[in-house]
C-alpha cells in the first residue's frame, strides 16, 4: 500500500513508529525527509551497477541482479538495526519516486508481519512540496531584526522563541553565520537540504501572528535563498538595534568562541580579506589574533570593514524601519530586556 503525502505537515502526522529512506547513501546526504534513517537496499556502487547493466545490457538482468542485491541488503538490514523491532512496529518507506527499491523493501517488511508501507511518489513528492511551498508567499508576516554586525541579532531571535514568538533562524537552518567568519562545526547542507529545512518551519507557521527573521544578504555562506522568501524579507517592515561598537565587540569575542580558539582557521579568514584591506591593515589584525586580543580585534574588523559595508547598503532600507531598539550593552539580560521590548510593541 501507497501512502500519498499532499503537504509538508503530513510526515509527522502519519502516525508511524520509523520514516526509513530506502535510497543510496549519496542520495540520503544531500537531502532527505525529515526525522528518516538511512537504510539503503543498494548502495551508490551498487546502483550505478545496475543502472549500467540496464542501459547497456538487459533490463531483465538488471532487475535480476538488483533483485539478488536488495534482498541481501535487506536481510542485513533485519539481522541489524531492526532486530529488535517489535510485532506492533510500524514502519514507513521512500525512495527516489516511490519505486521498486521502497516497494521491495516494504513487502519485505510486510512479510515478516510489520505494517509496513511506502511514500507515493517517493522522495520526488517531497521535494515537489518544498518546491511549491518556497514559491508561495510566507503564509505569515514577516518582521525583521536588522542592525549592525556584532547587534546580538542571533541571540534576539532565540530570546524572542524562548517567549513564544514565531522565529525562522534562517542561519540557523544554514548551520552559518552568515559572514566570512561564519562557518559551523559540520558544514553547511546541501542546497535541496536548507531549502527542506526552510519549507518546513514556513509549513509550521501560524498565518495569525507574524514571525521574526534575521536581516540576512539573499546567500547564507554557500547558500542561496529562495526568491520568494528573499522577496518577502526585502519588502517586510524592519526593528533596527542599535548598539555601541564596543558593545558589539565585546559581543562578537564572545559569540565566535569557537573561532577564536582556532587560531590558524581566524588568522586565514583575516588573509582572506587581504584583496579588500591594506596590507599593512590586514598585519595589524593578524597581531591582535596572534597576540588574543578579540575584542580589540572585532573592534576594527567592524570600524574598517563591516560597519562601512552595512551603511552603504542601510539606505535603501530606512524607509522600512518601523523602529530603532537603542541598548548600550549586550548581555543576555538586554537581550531579553530588548526581547520583551519587541513583543510589547
Amino acid at each position: 500500500m501507497a501512502r500519498a503525502l499532499t503537504s509538508l505537515a503530513d510526515v509527522p502526522n502519519l502516525g508511524f513508529d520509523c520514516l526509513i529512506d530506502a535510497r543510496s547513501p549519496s542520495e540520503y546526504a544531500e537531502d532527505h525527509l525529515p526525522g528518516a534513517i538511512n537504510l539503503p537496499v543498494l548502495d551508490d556502487d551498487e546502483r550505478a551497477r545496475v543502472g549500467t547493466i540496464y542501459k547497456q545490457q538487459s533490463p531483465f538482468l538488471a532487475r535480476k541482479i538488483g533483485a539478488a542485491l536488495v534482498a541481501r541488503n535487506v536481510a542485513g538490514h533485519l539481522e541489524g538495526p531492526l532486530a529488535d523491532m517489535g510485532g506492533g512496529w510500524r514502519p514507513l518507506v521512500y525512495c527516489w519516486r516511490g519505486g521498486q527499491r521502497s516497494q521491495s523493501f516494504a513487502t519485505i517488511l510486510a512479510q515478516v508481519g510489520w505494517r509496513a508501507e511506502a511514500i507515493e511518489g517517493g522522495y520526488k513528492t517531497w521535494r515537489r512540496l518544498v518546491v511549491e511551498a518556497l514559491e508561495a508567499p510566507p503564509p505569515a508576516p514577516i518582521r525583521i531584526i536588522d542592525g549592525n554586525t556584532g547587534s546580538a541579532k542571533t541571540a534576539l531571535l532565540g530570546a524572542l522563541a524562548e517567549r513564544g514568538a514565531q522565529v525562522i533562524d534562517l542561519e540557523g537552518l544554514a548551520n552559518h553565520r552568515g559572514s566570512l567568519f561564519g562557518h559551523m562545526p559540520g558544514g553547511q547542507p546541501s542546497q535541496k537540504a536548507f531549502e527542506g529545512r526552510l519549507a518546513t518551519a514556513l509549513a509550521a507557521l501560524d498565518p495569525e501572528r507574524p514571525v521574526y527573521v534575521e536581516a540576512e544578504s539573499s546567500r547564507i555562506g554557500n547558500l542561496s535563498l529562495p526568491k520568494g522568501i528573499w522577496a518577502a524579507m526585502v519588502a517586510a517592515p524592519r526593528l533596527r538595534i542599535a548598539a555601541p561598537r564596543e558593545a558589539r565587540a565585546a559581543y562578537l569575542a564572545t559569540a565566535y568562541g569557537d573561532l577564536t580558539d582556532d587560531p590558524a582557521r581566524l588568522a586565514a579568514v583575516v588573509e582572506s580579506l587581504r584583496p579588500l584591506q591594506p596590507s599593512e591593515r590586514i598585519d595589524e589584525w593578524l597581531g591582535l589574533a596572534a597576540e588574543g586580543r578579540f575584542t580589540a580585534l572585532a573592534d576594527a574588523l567592524m570600524e574598517h570593514h563591516y560597519d562601512p559595508r552595512y551603511n552603504r547598503h542601510r539606505a535603501r532600507f530606512d524607509g522600512q524601519v518601523s523602529e530603532v531598539l537603542e541598548t548600550q550593552s549586550l548581555t543576555p539580560d538586554d537581550i531579553a530586556v530588548l526581547a520583551g521590548r519587541i513583543l510589547g510593541r
